[in-house]
């Protein structure tokens, strides 16, 4: 298990990104949460099995069909949270 903190640019704001997200996340039985940013990026935090993760990560870089996806940063791993669901903050 490990969590992480991924930063999504791009069009990515107004297109249904969150939601693809959260999609994803709930297939693949992950935890933690995405919102959008003042400066128009997503910020995800995930929580869950590594390989599930990286999973998620490569459908990030697609997004939905309207979002034109710059870059996706992923940071190093951080604490664990042991969150239990995945859901869109405002």
């Amino acid at each position: 298990m490990m969590r992480q903190h991924i930063l999504v640019t791009g069009r990515v704001q107004g297109v249904g990104y969150r939601k693809f997200v959260v999609s994803h996340a709930l297939r693949l039985n992950l935890s933690g949460y995405c919102k959008n940013l003042p400066s128009g990026d997503v910020e995800i935090a995930v929580e869950g099995h590594s390989d599930k993760i990286q999973e998620l990560i490569r459908e990030l870089h697609i997004g939905p069909p309207r979002a034109e996806v710059d870059k996706v940063i992923v940071t190093s791993p951080l604490a664990l949270l042991y969150e239990t669901s995945f859901v869109i903050r405002d």
